[in-house]
């Protein structure tokens, strides 16, 4: 970690003790930055999986909330539940018409 950290902040001494500045602080967030642009790049954007709301998965489906509900308690299509919202994955629900 020293070496890294040596790589943002100059003349940082052998024991890490140094006043960081607000120009090395915005070094840093620069080089952090341009690390973080660099990986991007480097690593191709995977297909991301799209998550629809109930209401959402109701109006492309025309379907009640009980519908969408039993489809949900018949293990159809399984969502995630988070903080009590649920969320369904687009490409399950399209495969429902396969």
């Amino acid at each position: 970690m020293e070496v890294k950290l040596n790589l943002y902040f100059k003349n940082l001494k052998a024991d890490g003790c140094r006043d960081v500045t607000k120009e090395d602080l915005e070094e840093f967030g620069r080089n952090l930055l341009n690390e973080i642009a660099e990986l991007l790049k480097a690593r191709p954007f995977e297909k991301q999986n799209e998550w629809l709301k109930s209401a959402e998965v109701k109006k492309i489906l025309q379907i009640s909330f009980s519908s969408l509900q039993n489809l949900r308690i018949s293990g159809k299509i399984t969502p995630k539940k988070i903080l009590g919202v649920y969320y369904y994955n687009k490409n399950e629900i399209e495969a429902l018409f396969d």
